[in-house]
């Protein structure tokens, strides 16, 4: 692949593609591709994160052995494993093993961090839309504890 390829990629990525094709191209100059072997972990749960991974090829079944509020599911091509990691120092909630023959983006949390040093543009555009999510995030605990509020036995 090109590194047009490469940036048009990132681009489809939803996570991603708010930052801009120059803050892409960064990301994708100084990120890595791995190639995983069906049956192998890419990471585990309860390690330190220190990088993100968007899936190319192949698909990856996500499992917590020990967070029961961490959802088992199967991520394909496109997606972005491990976003946390590229902000803040966090633990893996969950284990990535490979369902199939599959290759992924390496984005380290320092290449990510300097690239928004670099384009303070992208970065308010990563802001603006954290606060969405973590606003969405805040409703739905809202409801939550209003529906647990008004349950018999749970005040």
């Amino acid at each position: 692949m090109t590194i047009e390829d490469d940036i048009a990629f990132l681009q489809r990525v939803p996570a991603l593609s708010l930052l801009g094709r120059d803050a892409l191209r960064i990301l994708a100059i100084g990120s890595e591709a791995r190639y995983i072997h069906e049956g192998m972990s890419l990471f585990r749960e309860g390690e330190e994160a220190d990088a993100a991974y968007v899936v190319q090829e192949g698909s990856f079944q996500l499992v917590s052995e020990k967070n029961r509020f961490v959802e088992q599911s199967v991520v394909g091509p496109g997606t972005l494993i491990g976003e946390l990691a590229l902000l803040t120092e966090t633990r893996r909630p969950a284990t990535a093993t490979a369902r199939e023959p599959s290759s992924v983006v390496r984005i380290t949390r320092q290449l990510f961090l300097k690239m928004l040093e670099g384009y303070p543009d992208a970065a308010l555009r990563l802001r603006d839309a954290l606060t969405v999510r973590v606003n969405e995030t805040a409703r739905e605990f809202a409801k939550v504890r209003e529906h647990l509020a008004g349950e018999p036995g749970r005040r």
